[in-house]
């Protein structure tokens, strides 16, 4: 190892494959301080979680200031989203998923602008939920869940943590953490959209936004580590697969 890679910052602005130089990807194997950054990778990273629900935070704070005026909230919502990706332009990181969740924000506005309902502001991100959670739920009830997937995509082995029976027990109870997330969001927003209450909406948005999208992927981050820990898919048949996925592309 470098000397640069012993250095505390080296961590902070390191690649998911830097990070995981020198280790057997999507072994499981204990210790190897993989799954962490995997989980991140997954959920698409923490900051950018938190730039994008930054937009709706302001749309509900300029609501509520300017008594219920929506022109001006819609405005201060995607004047915050702009920023954001300029600072993000600036500072040379991904763009990715803050310009996904600009132009959610843009249609958002445009919808509640074009019907005169600020509740319609939330629609599309009721239905985005509902989405995710009937497709999370359907991965899991035929045995494939989405985040082993979406891990395994990270490591580079698609698909060898189905080869151990505990890690995808953890991978189904870690997905269906997120559908309960997706689910209890319809729950609560739903019934407040129906009824047009924007501030309690806007309020339960937050709330159920990143804090409680953090404390599902926490939970799920332990699950999935102790199954990595506890039932490792063997390293050496992992190699197996990768030469023999290389034989079968050189044929």
């Amino acid at each position: 190892m470098t000397e640069s890679s012993d250095s505390p910052d080296s961590g902070q602005h390191r690649s998911l494959e830097e990070v995981l130089e020198g280790v057997p990807e999507g072994t499981g194997a204990a210790g190897d301080a993989t799954t962490e950054q995997l989980m991140a990778s997954a959920i698409g990273g923490w900051r950018g979680l938190i730039d994008s629900s930054l937009p709706g935070a302001v749309f509900i704070l300029t609501y509520l200031l300017t008594s219920s005026d929506l022109r001006k909230a819609i405005w201060a919502a995607v004047v915050a989203g702009v920023v954001i990706a300029i600072l993000r332009l600036v500072r040379r990181e991904s763009l990715q998923q803050v310009l996904s969740g600009f132009i959610g924000v843009a249609f958002a506005a445009w919808l509640a602008t074009r019907t005169g309902k600020a509740e319609n502001f939330y629609l599309p991100g009721l239905l985005t939920n509902a989405a995710y959670g009937v497709g999370l739920a359907v991965s899991c009830l035929v045995g494939h869940p989405l985040l082993g997937y979406a891990v395994g995509g990270a490591t580079g082995d698609l698909t060898g943590w189905r080869r151990s029976r505990e890690q995808r027990r953890a991978y189904a109870l870690a997905t269906w953490l997120f559908v309960g997330l997706f689910l209890l969001r319809i729950l609560i927003e739903g019934p407040l959209y129906l009824a047009g209450d924007v501030a309690a909406l806007g309020i339960f948005k937050l709330v159920l936004g990143w804090p409680a999208f953090a404390l599902t992927a926490f939970i799920a981050y332990r699950v999935i580590q102790k199954a990595r820990h506890d039932a490792p898919i063997d390293s050496s048949e992992a190699g197996n697969n990768v030469e023999n996925h290389h034989v079968s592309e050189s044929d």
